[in-house]
């Protein structure tokens, strides 16, 4: 039978937790899984009469880049035979009527004020979605399989029913136009000017008693050298993630530790920077791994291998190359090199004790999202994608050392978006 659905519709995982799961039970709401694949075309475009969405576009990633209008919360769009249009509030009519890239802003009040006359009754805001959705032709949507679960039922009652989508919901965000890969490179020169504070600051610390660093008259800690990172981004037109990492010695075996205390000489630090650019929402990924004095043979072996592992990771990419099969061969050098991925410390029954070697993935997609699809492990690399490429090596007792830079994927293999210097001793 042919796919009943006529469009899709998208609501944001920042509603609340409670209606952020879709679930099927009795009743005549019975949801089914659609393909994907089935609905998108090679370019992106819908197979469907109608997609549309709702959600706010500051951390909804798939409302942004429809519409590349900026709001804090949530909004509908709608596309039907390539007409655009979205419903705003009053507080958001204006703006989004001169800067978001469709053909139609459609006022909620206005419409709300319609609908108010022809029931005799102010309408709830789920009839104002769902008369803005049927006069697109949006009555039977695709909707993302995390649909939550109480709005279904809320425009079921006013006609519309909806059918979850199974894997991404706008997989034309994977591949980067060549105006994105220039906002990503712009956001990655950010990234960058956030590092070169934090070498500036390293460079300028002294060592103290007990090799605490030291920075004018104070103590050089994780979270000050933190302040000085996130505000030298906030100056370069980023948005600083709030908990860019600075993890020294010991915390560095824990690869999301984001640092605390007084950092030291002659220890691995991590420095991992993942800002958004304010002005268009795409987000820069980079780490380093210093060391302010003299490393140890020990250290200085563990950072070389750890740069040799990233070095073979990115050699590897090319349109058409297997994400999983690079991981895997990645994690066997350092295993044939003295790092097996293993658990160290436990109990002759393997309880206890904690990871040793290179425990996480070898990258991640890059966009409008931190982490977003496709996962790097599970991918056939595609010419326009634009993955982090971060392997790492954790070694308890010793430290931790991670290298990432930012890679555009192209069909005979790599540009590095990311062009920070690699020192080790600084």
């Amino acid at each position: 039978m042919a796919n009943p659905c006529l469009c899709k519709i998208f609501f944001s995982r920042d509603l609340p937790a409670a209606l952020s799961f879709l679930v099927v039970g009795e009743g005549d709401f019975t949801p089914r899984i659609a393909d994907g694949n089935n609905v998108h075309s090679k370019t992106g475009t819908e197979k469907s009469a109608c997609s549309s969405y709702y959600s706010e576009s500051e951390s909804g990633a798939d409302m942004l880049h429809a519409t590349g209008f900026r709001a804090p919360d949530p909004f509908v769009y709608v596309e039907s035979r390539g007409h655009t249009a979205i419903l705003l509030s009053d507080l958001e009519f204006d703006r989004g009527r001169r800067q978001a890239t469709v053909d139609e802003v459609v006022s909620q009040s206005e419409l709300s004020a319609s609908l108010e006359k022809s029931l005799g009754r102010k309408p709830s805001p789920a009839e104002v979605t769902a008369r803005f959705l049927k006069a697109r032709g949006g009555s039977r949507p695709l909707v993302p399989a995390d649909f939550p679960l109480g709005l279904a039922c809320e425009l079921e009652e006013c006609g519309i029913k909806v059918t979850p989508l199974e894997g991404m919901f706008r997989p034309e965000r994977q591949i980067k136009t060549a105006e994105e890969v220039h906002l990503m490179t712009r956001a990655t020169r950010i990234t960058e000017e956030g590092m070169k504070r934090a070498f500036e600051v390293l460079r300028a610390s002294s060592i103290g008693p007990r090799n605490i660093l030291r920075w004018g008259s104070n103590i050089l800690t994780a979270e000050r050298l933190r302040i000085e990172i996130e505000s030298t981004i906030m100056r370069a037109g980023g948005i600083p993630a709030g908990n860019s990492i600075v993890a020294c010695g010991e915390q560095a075996c824990d690869p999301h530790e984001r640092g605390h205390g007084s950092l030291k000489a002659n220890q691995l630090i991590i420095l991992d920077l993942f800002p958004r650019a304010s002005a268009s929402g795409y987000y820069g990924d980079l780490t380093r791994t210093v060391v302010r004095g003299k490393a140890t043979e020990a250290q200085t072996r563990l950072w070389e291998i750890c740069l040799l592992g990233q070095k073979l990771a990115l050699g590897s990419l090319r349109s058409g190359a297997d994400g999983g099969v690079i991981h895997s061969e990645v994690t066997q050098f350092f295993a044939d090199n003295g790092y097996p991925t293993e658990r160290v410390g436990g109990g002759k029954d393997g309880s206890g004790g904690r990871w040793s070697g290179f425990f996480h993935g070898t990258g991640h997609g890059l966009g409008l999202e931190l982490h977003e699809a496709p996962r790097f492990g599970a991918a056939k690399l595609k010419a326009g994608q634009v993955f982090t490429i971060e392997p790492g090596l954790y070694i308890p007792g010793l430290g931790g050392v991670r290298h990432e830079d930012v890679a555009l994927i192209t069909k005979t293999g790599y540009k590095l978006l990311s062009r920070c210097p690699k020192p080790m001793e600084i």
